[in-house]
């Protein structure tokens, strides 16, 4: 088992608000990392026109400024995803895809907003009957179920493994490809999921239900239940077993003027905190919430 790594400060998302949030943390001396992978940022292949200074700019080229500014004041970074974050005494503590543990009593969530619905037949018209996007919110239903979860990365290789974990009575995993940690890999390949790498959903079966999961091919799995987990843990997931308090449409994060949450140590900036969806406001957001979160870490040492 691997001795936890202890952070001031952990920041989840490396778009402009995860950066900004590491550059003014940073800068206020206290240790940072920052968690998440740069092309997943909404911002990687967008063209910037309508930020004030800047002028026909490409978002790659941003986002390496960024990474590199934040690193000059001494921030880490790391491509790892993080599957599940618990409360503990000493603050909180950050499971990652690749079996590391991170400690840190100040948390800044800027993870972006996850779009991540397949677009297929059936799946609009059977959420919450059958089809949901969240594991840890919605698994334990599936007990004694034949579920599917459909995903490359380690929000869907986790949620499988979980599924399992929960008792459901068969586990498939729908895959193009596997894009996670060898120490993920190593977990799913030793577990009873069954694996269906290289395919594709075409469509979700059911009248009123889910009754099964229909694959590109034309092969039908029977399952119970869909959920569709891609990219990395959603702002849902993670906010879940923190009671991080989320706007009437359980979407986005709601924060005071400090960028704070309800909960002691964890921020969010971003799209997370909801629209617009403009760079200005996650940078300025991003800010806010370094600033504040160095702060809070340093107060916590005193």
């Amino acid at each position: 088992m691997t001795t936890p790594q202890r952070y001031d400060v952990v920041i989840l998302g490396t778009g402009p608000a995860g950066l900004q949030a590491a550059i003014h943390a940073a800068r206020k001396k206290v240790s940072v990392i920052v968690l998440g992978k740069e092309n997943k940022s909404s911002l990687f292949h967008a063209h910037i026109e309508n930020f004030c200074c800047l002028f026909n700019v490409a978002g790659e080229e941003m986002l390496a400024n960024g990474r590199k500014q934040a690193a000059s004041f001494g921030a880490h970074f790391s491509e790892d995803d993080v599957l599940a974050i618990n409360a503990r005494e000493d603050g909180l503590a950050l499971e990652t895809e690749s079996g590391a543990t991170l400690i840190t009593p100040a948390l800044i969530i800027a993870t972006g907003t996850h779009r991540n619905r397949l677009g297929v037949k059936g799946e609009k018209e059977l959420i919450g009957r059958g089809v949901s996007y969240c594991v840890d919110c919605d698994g334990h239903f599936y007990k004694g179920e034949a579920v599917a979860v459909v995903g490359s990365e380690s929000a869907a290789v986790d949620g499988a493994l979980t599924l399992l974990e929960i008792g459901a009575k068969e586990v498939h995993l729908v895959c193009e490809r596997l894009d996670v940690s060898q120490a993920l890999k190593a977990k799913l390949e030793t577990s009873q999921v069954k694996v269906h790498l290289g395919a594709k959903a075409g469509a979700i079966q059911g009248a009123n239900q889910v009754e099964g999961l229909a694959l590109s091919d034309g092969s039908v799995i029977p399952v119970g239940g869909v959920f569709i987990e891609q990219g990395a843990k959603g702002l849902l997931q993670l906010a879940t077993n923190l009671g991080i308090m989320l706007d009437d449409e359980m979407r986005y994060i709601q924060t005071d003027k400090r960028q704070a949450t309800n909960m002691p140590g964890i921020y969010a900036a971003g799209d997370v905190c909801g629209p617009p969806w403009q760079m200005a406001k996650a940078v300025g957001e991003g800010c806010v919430a370094g600033i504040n979160a160095a702060d809070y870490a340093k107060k916590r040492k005193q």
